[in-house]
């Protein structure tokens, strides 16, 4: 017997929920096929911290399922809004994510079933498949881990926190050098106390 064969006991329990599909229909004829299109919230939150799709979003599904002798082949598009804010400058950002959904569903007692563990490939399940965990991988690892609003954002300026953008290219700040800070304090302002920097050229 094989190290992955499983008894029924050792089963997963039927999935439920808006994100399951009902394979039946297929009838375990390969070759059949059929298309779902629907529009489902995510019943968490999916997304990284700085940028996910918003508590209101729905994921669009265009889908083809397709029998195959090992099991159902799910392929397609997941597009869903996305909502963040920039990693420079922390402006909103409003965006939308597109990805290729491909994956196998392995059918119970299949070759793939017992050759393959269950966090390798998802499994039909009662003749049911729950695409949520498959489209949910598919978009977090298309999401940036550093969204920009735009390519060319110059940031915040580290001293005054404005946005470079807006401050325009003579914005510079007064740097003290530290070895007149005491002469400064001491004497007042003179004109060799403190060399002034752009800190445009620092970005």
């Amino acid at each position: 017997m094989s190290m992955h064969s499983r008894t029924s006991s050792d089963a997963s329990p039927a999935p439920s929920g808006p994100w399951v599909l009902d394979t039946r229909e297929l009838g375990r004829r390969a070759g059949a096929s059929r298309r779902h299109h629907r529009s489902l919230a995510p019943t968490t939150r999916l997304g990284l911290d700085i940028i996910a799709v918003p508590d209101q979003g729905e994921v669009v599904l265009d889908l083809r399922l397709d029998s195959v002798v090992e099991g159902v082949l799910v392929a397609g598009t997941a597009t869903a809004p996305l909502e963040g804010e920039c990693s420079r400058c922390l402006d909103p950002i409003l965006d939308e994510v597109e990805v290729e959904v491909t994956e196998l569903f392995a059918y119970p007692e299949s070759t793939t079933d017992e050759t393959t563990d269950e966090d390798e490939l998802p499994r039909v399940v009662d003749e049911l498949i729950d695409l949520e965990p498959v489209v949910r991988d598919a978009i977090l690892l298309a999401l940036p881990s550093s969204p920009l609003c735009s390519p060319a954002c110059a940031g915040l300026c580290v001293d005054c926190g404005g946005k470079w953008a807006e401050l325009g290219p003579d914005h510079r700040h007064e740097t003290m050098d530290p070895r007149w800070a005491a002469l400064r304090q001491r004497f007042g302002d003179t004109s060799t106390a403190g060399t002034t920097f752009d800190k445009s050229e620092e970005n």
